[in-house]
């Protein structure tokens, strides 16, 4: 009897030891450690909170969120091995309400006889129809097992408010191309977990590899392996661009994230944006997110060209600038490049006005040539000790009491009449422009005025900006 538990066991370390050898390289790869995983610093970091929670071995149920590839699973996998329980894992695609029974059943067994705890992972869990998710209710909140349910959507609109109630949310962010590189060299370097046959692969090659996968680890590493075995197919001992463009089906494209391509494509793109071309405008979006170029660093270029190039001629500009890169942060590459390509045509097509831009860097100027001028004494603070002693307030007109609208000197008195913001006639920004001529005339517009801001005009194209 014996022996033949002796067989079974060697049998069965024998098969898991075949498995894992044949496994796929993203796999064979997946961190065995906390300080293997790369990228959810947020997360993860010597002082983040998930992080302190798992090395306490004080975790509950949790729902973890982001994109494909960001290392979900893993950490799932690595709560699990810190607080010494068993893995049990479901996918809500093709699980149902008997397979999350069967494990709640094994759960209890393992509980009672020998006391060990449960962490089930259910991948997709948004896949599951309200009656299924409240299935697990009880469970969670007696703490027969620890939920760890795993989601590519918003948590808040696809799992129910009961069960969020009694899980911590943790969001993941979709992994930098420096972060997949890491991932990438890891792999080749590793011969006994990673790929596990000499082969020359050059900097450029490793970096188009990591820029593929769209900040999706697992859809790197995948490609690599595939790489790998066309150039062993070929008998190569390097691993060049074609051999790498054959494994992904798509041709790459030549782009430097650290190098002029990096500063050429992001000045064009801004340029066209600012001369009303939406077509040219995501022609360079994606020539850039097929380059691997970091989303967020398109994002933020969109933010600040909205109050840049926009302003006020269209106000809902940079409200759609900065929605974009929310959604860039939240939904990850690839879906993100539907939301850059909206904001950038919007932007593209929206009327054009750098007045607002022009005012600020012409009060920065004077300030930084002259120093600070005292605002007036009824301007100033009065609700302090001594204060309405030394004049201030004192002579302040309440705007409200008026109407909302009262004239009276606001800048200092060396200042006075100084034009900064010149409103345009373009978009909305002309019923500003108009509005301001009617509360304060030609005092706030100057007859010369409209020549200075054509003087302006060029200062945009004078710095070379555009630019990144």
């Amino acid at each position: 009897m014996c022996a033949s538990g002796e067989a079974a066991n060697l049998f069965t370390a024998g098969m898991e030891q075949d498995l894992w050898r044949n496994a796929p390289l993203a796999s064979r790869m997946r961190p065995r450690a906390l300080e293997e995983v790369v990228g959810q610093e947020e997360l993860l970091g010597p002082t983040a909170p998930l992080r302190r929670t798992i090395e306490a071995a004080a975790v509950g149920s949790m729902i973890f969120f982001g994109p494909p590839g960001s290392g979900k699973t893993t950490v799932a996998r690595l709560v699990a091995g810190a607080i010494g329980a068993e893995f049990e894992e479901l996918s809500a695609v093709n699980s149902g309400v008997g397979d999350v029974r069967k494990v709640l059943t094994t759960a209890q067994r393992r509980r009672e006889e020998v006391g060990s705890r449960t962490v089930l992972f259910l991948d997709e869990i948004h896949r599951f129809s309200k009656a299924q998710q409240d299935a697990f209710l009880h469970v969670v909140e007696d703490g027969l097992i620890v939920l760890i349910g795993a989601t590519t959507e918003n948590p808040f609109f696809q799992v129910i408010s009961p069960l969020l109630s009694r899980c911590d949310l943790h969001r993941f962010q979709a992994l930098d191309k420096d972060a997949v590189r890491v991932l990438v060299d890891r792999a080749l370097s590793d011969h006994e977990r990673g790929v596990r046959r000499e082969i020359r692969v050059e900097e450029e090659e490793r970096d188009l590899i990591a820029g593929f996968g769209g900040g999706d680890g697992r859809k790197s590493l995948s490609l690599l392996e595939r790489a790998v075995a066309l150039a062993e197919a070929t008998g190569s001992e390097v691993l060049d661009r074609k051999t790498v463009e054959r494994a992904t089906g798509e041709k790459a494209v030549r782009y430097d994230k650290q190098g002029d391509l990096h500063y050429d494509y992001a000045s064009a793109f801004i340029k066209s944006m600012r001369g009303s071309d939406p077509d040219a405008a995501v022609y360079y979006l994606a020539v850039m997110l097929s380059g691997g170029e970091d989303p967020l660093f398109i994002a933020r270029r969109m933010v600040i060209f909205a109050s840049e190039d926009v302003g006020n001629a269209d106000p809902r500009a940079l409200e759609v600038a900065i929605a974009a890169s929310r959604a860039v942060e939240f939904v990850g590459l690839p879906e993100a490049r539907i939301n850059l390509s909206q904001a950038v045509t919007y932007l593209a097509g929206a009327p054009k006005s750098n007045a607002s831009y022009r005012a600020i860097d012409r009060a920065m100027e004077e300030v930084k040539r002259d120093g600070p001028y005292a605002p007036p004494p009824k301007l100033r603070g009065s609700h302090y000790s001594g204060a309405k002693e030394m004049g201030h307030g004192v002579g302040y007109e309440y705007p409200h009491t008026h109407g909302g609208f009262v004239e009276q000197e606001y800048l200092p008195e060396i200042l006075q009449g100084r034009v900064y913001y010149e409103p345009t006639d373009h978009g909305e920004e002309k019923l500003i422009r108009e509005r301001l001529i009617g509360l304060w005339g030609e005092r706030y517009f100057p007859a010369d005025a409209s020549a200075e801001a054509e003087r302006a005009s060029g200062e945009g194209d004078k710095r070379g900006e555009g630019d990144a």
